[in-house]
């Protein structure tokens, strides 16, 4: 059997797109974007992208990057620091 993949602190890391996290992450921005009164196209042409590509980050089938969370957080208008301090708390 496999060993299982260990962050730096020896800690095993969770799969991330399944993780309690992840989904509270995901269901955060797809909520940013609805109460902004934007579509996922109005987004995606926010950020340069097509509309695929935002219904891919919302359904979890496309990981977020850092980079993409802090454009993410400035198009949404909400601290990326409250958020990671939020999901910081969670167990994992």
């Amino acid at each position: 059997m496999p060993n299982p993949v260990q962050g730096l602190a020896g800690v095993e890391l969770a799969k991330p797109r399944r993780s309690k996290r992840y989904k509270t992450l995901v269901g955060l921005l797809v909520a940013r974007r609805e109460a902004a009164a934007m579509t996922q196209s109005d987004l995606a042409a926010r950020l340069g992208k097509s509309q695929s590509f935002v219904a891919r980050l919302e359904s979890g089938q496309r990981r977020i990057t850092v980079v993409e969370f802090m454009t993410l957080a400035k198009i949404l208008r909400f601290d990326p620091y409250e958020v990671i301090s939020t999901l910081e708390k969670m167990a994992p």
